[in-house]
């Protein structure tokens, strides 16, 4: 664990708000030991910003090798991030093809390695499994999801997904399924993680986009793209079980942590969605400013982060208020917690 992980966790929300709001320089030579970091991965910029939650500063941003990341996920200890380095063009369309995963150091906050899979995969959405000690990434042109040992930073197997474009992934809290949104396909695949194949191909749309999973592991969220609503897939019958309305398209998702919550990343309309999980319908909208991407709720559960342009704003939990703002690089993205 990174040093004084307790220290972030009890710091009020008042100061919260004005510490986040305070002018800071953007980069820094050296940051200051931490008792925890949000890490922004910025496309536009091709590099990870370190970011100091209680502060809003950003002390660093690390150079993540001139290609464009997009996401970005933590090992368990804190001690590593690993940025796949998915390409310059978007999901489905021409551009570079990226075939590598950039390893962080996050005490020295210096690159330390790679991984590398020897041809272009479009590796994009990344995600620790802490019971098998690996890391699982979705590499979209060989329609899969690959499973990668941080140890030795090798590519030590795969799990079929069956469809184009897998472009995000999560894991359920159990380990035992995995699911991801394909985005052209406009499906949801449901993996066995341990047989390490597909199960299930569930419709979604003409296109879907990012994907939760409810803290109980019992439903599964994916945004459609061709209309305002998010789908609600029963992960016992594997099939969308209803549909939430939503003022507007869409995006990046995330369940709170006590379950009674879904917060939706509104890109068009720059805002946020609450949605009532037991009323299942959109309880009030946060106003954000820029073009909201993707969602993290903080391990307490006390405040979620959403990148938004070249930013990343603090949504308070309890007021439901936006707290502050922290300066990111361009096109902020994927984001993760370390301490």
């Amino acid at each position: 664990m990174r040093r004084g992980s307790g220290l972030v966790l009890v710091v009020s929300v008042a100061v919260l708000s004005v510490t986040l709001l305070a002018a800071a320089p953007a980069v820094q030579s050296q940051r200051a030991a931490t008792a925890a970091m949000l890490l922004v991965v910025n496309q536009g910029t091709h590099d990870l910003s370190l970011i100091d939650p209680v502060s809003g500063r950003q002390s660093l941003a690390v150079d993540v090798g001139g290609v464009t990341g997009h996401e970005v996920a933590v090992t368990p200890d804190g001690a590593r991030a690993f940025v796949p380095v998915y390409g310059n063009s978007g999901v489905g369309k021409p551009g570079t093809d990226g075939h590598s995963i950039t390893v962080v150091d996050l005490k020295t906050d210096k690159v330390i390695g790679s991984v590398e899979f020897g041809r272009g995969v479009r590796p994009h959405c990344a995600v620790f499994d802490p019971r098998r000690k690996v890391l699982y990434v979705t590499t979209e042109l060989d329609r899969s999801v690959s499973i990668i040992d941080p140890a030795t930073l090798k590519v030590v197997g795969s799990i079929p997904t069956g469809q184009d474009q897998s472009h995000m992934f999560v894991l359920s809290h159990d380990g035992r399924f995995g699911y991801t949104a394909n985005v052209g396909p406009g499906t949801v695949s449901v993996l066995d993680i341990a047989a390490r194949k597909t199960v299930a191909v569930i419709p979604i749309s003409g296109n879907t986009q990012r994907i939760a999973i409810a803290n109980d592991d019992r439903r599964v969220f994916t945004a459609d793209q061709t209309k305002p609503q998010i789908a609600v897939i029963d992960t016992a019958t594997k099939k969308v079980a209803e549909w939430i309305p939503l003022p507007a398209i869409g995006y990046g998702t995330a369940a709170t942590r006590d379950g009674r919550w879904l917060l939706v990343a509104m890109r068009p309309a720059h805002q946020v969605a609450v949605v009532d999980l037991a009323a299942m319908k959109v309880a009030r909208t946060i106003d954000v400013a820029g073009t909201p991407t993707e969602i993290l709720v903080r391990p307490d559960g006390k405040v979620a982060y959403v990148s938004c342009g070249s930013m990343v704003a603090a949504i308070d939990l309890a007021s439901w208020k936006v707290s502050g703002e922290m300066k990111a690089g361009r096109d902020a993205d994927g984001l993760a917690w370390a301490e």
